[in-house]
């Protein structure tokens, strides 16, 4: 049996700290039975891409790097598969907003770097971030086989039917978004949409409190094939956990036949650019 745990948690300005807490929230999560475990959207640092300015990119690292290497060690020790978003600094001059997959063994199966880059009135990410450029991977850890979305990507559908026809079975979306976002208001409406249109499971992550003038409401939770919320968190610091069946997967496909009733040849104009 898959069980999931989601790490919500608050992010102080030392690094430090954070890391050390979230180390803390993990070793709960796998003394309570998670074997596979997410972190919030550039979990470790504050989410500074609501300003402009430079000093952020000084959050960023190369993957492997120092954070990821210590979550690996952390993952080998403890037996369990984790999600570890981070600001990555990939060359000179190029930045993604990625996560790291590692398994069980503390072994890193690759990245995903997030697709779909905002810029509102609330979020400068063009500045800071490349738009990825690794597509849609599916990882086949020890536990199952897990897509990651990031965040924005959410609004977005494409994205997450992809990896659900790659074979994942649980999409997780590490999200950092405060309650001033136009999309608080829709937060649970789209992680259970996404489960009901490609029936897997999907779980999205948040952070909580203060940072600067924006306040991260939390709200993380966990969707069964259905869209039913199995789980979910209030908007302080806890580990969001349930087990996940998946042969409820395949239990909901055989009464809902999506796959066998696609039309991909008549879809051709979601892939061409808009006027």
């Amino acid at each position: 049996m898959l069980r999931l745990a989601l790490i919500q948690h608050a992010v102080d300005v030392d690094r430090e700290s954070t890391i050390a807490r979230v180390e803390g929230l993990v070793e709960s999560a796998a003394a309570d039975g998670a074997n596979l475990i997410c972190l919030p959207e550039v979990f470790y640092a504050p989410f500074a891409m609501t300003e402009l300015g430079y000093e952020f990119f000084d959050v960023a690292e190369p993957v492997p790097g120092p954070v990821t290497e210590r979550m690996a060690a952390l993952a080998a020790h403890l037996g369990v598969v984790m999600v570890v978003p981070v600001y990555e600094h990939a060359a000179r001059g190029v930045y993604y907003n990625s996560a790291a997959v590692i398994d069980a063994d503390g072994h890193l199966l690759g990245l995903y770097r997030k697709q779909h880059i905002p810029l509102s009135p609330i979020f400068y990410e063009k500045l800071y971030f490349k738009p990825g450029n690794l597509g849609y991977p599916v990882f086949d850890t020890a536990v199952g086989k897990v897509g990651v979305y990031i965040c924005h990507d959410r609004h977005y559908p494409e994205g997450a039917r992809i990896l659900a026809l790659g074979g994942a079975d649980v999409i997780l979306i590490p999200v950092a978004t405060p309650t001033a976002s136009l999309s608080s208001a829709v937060f649970e409406l789209e992680i259970q949409a996404h489960a009901v249109f490609n029936e897997v499971f999907v779980a999205a992550v948040n952070r909580v409190g203060q940072e600067g003038k924006y306040t991260y409401y939390g709200r993380s939770l966990i969707c069964a094939p259905d869209g039913r919320v199995m789980t979910q968190a209030g908007d302080q610091e806890e580990i969001v956990a349930a087990e996940l069946d998946l042969t409820q997967i395949d239990e909901r496909r055989l009464k809902w036949q999506f796959y066998r009733d696609r039309r991909p040849t008549t879809y051709g104009p979601i892939a061409e650019e808009a006027p």
